[in-house]
C-alpha cells in the first residue's frame, strides 16, 4: 500500500513588506515565496536545493508558521495548519519540529543540556515526572550523546556535539515531521557525514518524515527520496533523487549540478557558467524568472510563466522548452 502524504504544500507565498518614507509606508514586497507546490510522503526526505536567498529557509520557516505565510495552502497529516488559529497551534507543535543551521546560536547558553532536550517535554506533559529523567538520557543515547552530558553546558561542546543536542531536542517530542533548515552546513565534512548518518539512522527506527534544506548537493543526494529545486522564490524542478540527478531538465537545475565537484582528476567538468546576476526577489522578472541568466531563453520564456508539469513519471519541470515538446509529441 502506497504511504499517503503526510506534508501537502499548494501554492504558498510569503512576501515581505517593503516600507520607506517618513510614515513607513508599503511601497511593494519582496516575494520570497511566490507560488511553491509540493508533498512528502510518510517516512520520505525531502530535499530542498537551490543558491543562497531562494526562499528555502522561508518554506521551512512558513510550514511550521514561524513565519506567518502570505497566502496557500498547508496540510501536516490531514491539517490545514493555514486555517489553524496561533493560539490554537499548541497541540500541533511537538508533531513538527525544526533543527537549525547555526547550533549554538539555537540553544540557549544558560540551561544545561537535559534541560534544553527536556524543557518542551515537560512543557507538553510528555512524560510521566518519575520517567522524565530516563526519557531524556534514552532520548540521548538514541542520538549519541553520553549521559554525563546531561548536567552540561553548550559551551562545554563542539559543533557537531551540538547539532546531536538540537536533533535530540527535535526528537523528545516524537515528532511526525522534521524540517531540517542546513543542519551540517556549519559542521566540517567528516562531521556532517556523522549527522546525515545519524538522521538517517532515527529515519528509519522512526518513521520520521524530514524536509532537508540545503545548497550542498552531495549530501542532498544522500539523505533525499526526492528533490525539489528554488529560483528565486519559484520551484524550477522537483522528482525522485535518482531522476532528478541522473537526467536535471531545466537549465538552471543543470547549471546547478554542473558546478559539483567529481573527485577524479581525469574527468573533464563541463561547467554551465551563468551570466548575470539573481534579480531582485522584490522586483522578478516577467514570464519565466530564470529567462534573464537563461542561454536556451525564447520568447515566450519572457512574457508567459512556465507552470510545473510532469514530464516523465513523477518528474516535473517548470520550462517552456518541455511543455513546447510536450505538446508536439501529442
Amino acid at each position: 500500500m502506497e504511504e499517503k502524504n503526510i506534508v501537502e504544500v499548494k501554492n504558498l507565498k510569503k512576501y515581505f513588506p517593503i516600507k520607506s518614507g517618513v510614515l513607513q509606508r508599503t511601497t511593494g514586497y519582496v516575494r520570497a515565496v511566490d507560488g511553491v507546490s509540493f508533498s512528502i510522503k510518510k517516512g520520505q526526505t525531502f530535499g530542498l536545493v537551490g543558491e543562497s536567498g531562494c526562499g528555502k529557509t522561508t518554506i521551512g520557516r512558513s510550514i511550521l508558521r514561524l513565519t506567518e505565510p502570505t497566502s496557500g495552502e498547508i496540510n501536516i497529516n490531514g491539517v490545514d495548519i493555514m486555517k489553524v488559529k496561533k493560539k490554537d497551534l499548541r497541540p500541533l507543535r511537538p508533531k513538527m519540529q525544526m533543527i537549525f543551521q547555526d547550533p549554538f546560536s539555537s540553544l540557549d547558553p544558560r540551561m544545561p543540556v537535559g534541560e534544553i532536550i527536556g524543557e518542551a517535554v515537560k512543557e507538553h506533559n510528555l512524560v510521566p515526572k518519575s520517567e522524565y529523567r530516563d526519557y531524556v538520557l534514552s532520548i540521548m543515547k538514541d542520538c549519541g550523546l553520553r549521559p554525563y552530558y546531561i548536567d552540561r553546558y553548550p559551551h562545554e561542546f563542539s559543533g557537531g556535539q551540538r547539532q546531536r543536542i538540537c536533533i535530540a531536542r527535535a526528537l523528545a517530542l516524537n515528532p511526525d515531521v522534521i524540517i531540517a533548515d542546513e543542519p551540517v552546513s556549519a559542521l566540517d565534512v567528516s562531521i556532517q557525514a556523522q549527522i546525515i548518518n545519524l538522521m538517517k539512522d532515527l529515519q528509519e527506527k522512526r518513521k520520521l518524515t524530514y524536509l532537508f534544506i540545503s545548497h550542498d548537493l552531495s549530501v542532498v543526494e544522500h539523505i533525499s527520496d526526492v528533490v525539489g529545486v528554488m529560483y528565486l522564490g519559484t520551484m524550477m524542478e522537483n522528482g525522485p533523487k535518482e531522476s532528478i540527478f541522473k537526467n536535471p531538465l531545466h537549465p538552471y537545475t543543470q547549471a546547478l549540478f554542473s558546478a559539483v565537484p567529481i573527485a577524479d582528476p581525469d574527468v573533464k567538468m563541463n561547467r554551465i557558467l551563468l551570466q548575470g546576476d539573481i534579480p531582485s526577489p522584490s522586483n522578478p522578472p516577467s514570464g519565466c524568472k530564470f529567462h534573464t541568466r537563461c542561454s536556451k531563453c525564447m520568447d515566450i520564456c519572457k512574457t508567459e510563466v512556465p507552470t510545473l508539469q510532469e514530464y516523465e513519471p513523477g518528474h516535473c519541470v517548470a520550462c517552456h522548452l518541455y511543455n513546447k515538446k510536450k505538446t508536439e509529441n501529442k
